[in-house]
């Protein structure tokens, strides 16, 4: 139940320290240290939320909504983004997997 859990955690906290430690990549569209270490924090608070089982619906939707940015990011500069979907895709399926009945509706009678 956990291990698709930690291996989106094993993309994202890499990402995270990449985006912290090396801050002034130029390659990059956005070229600001000050966002890209901003980004990095965000996505360490996201996955820990993700990682958490009380906040695991709030960090599957931060992380979702980032790599869903970076598929737009992907698209734009004509880069390949089809597994940038499929990590977005692997990230709710491991929060589905973890908590499924927080993705069901609630029905009141």
């Amino acid at each position: 139940m956990w291990l698709p859990s930690v291996i989106i955690s094993l993309f994202f906290i890499p990402n995270a320290l990449d985006k912290i430690l090396n801050s002034n990549q130029m390659d990059k569209i956005v070229t600001n240290s000050t966002i890209m270490i901003s980004t990095g924090i965000f996505l360490l608070i996201a996955t820990g939320l993700f990682l958490y089982n009380k906040t695991i619906l709030l960090g599957t939707t931060l992380l979702a909504l980032y790599m869903t940015f970076i598929v737009f990011i992907h698209m734009y500069k004509g880069k390949p983004y089809e597994v940038a979907i499929l990590i977005v895709m692997a990230t709710i399926l491991a929060s589905y997997m973890r908590k499924p009945k927080i993705f069901h509706q609630r029905q009141e009678l």
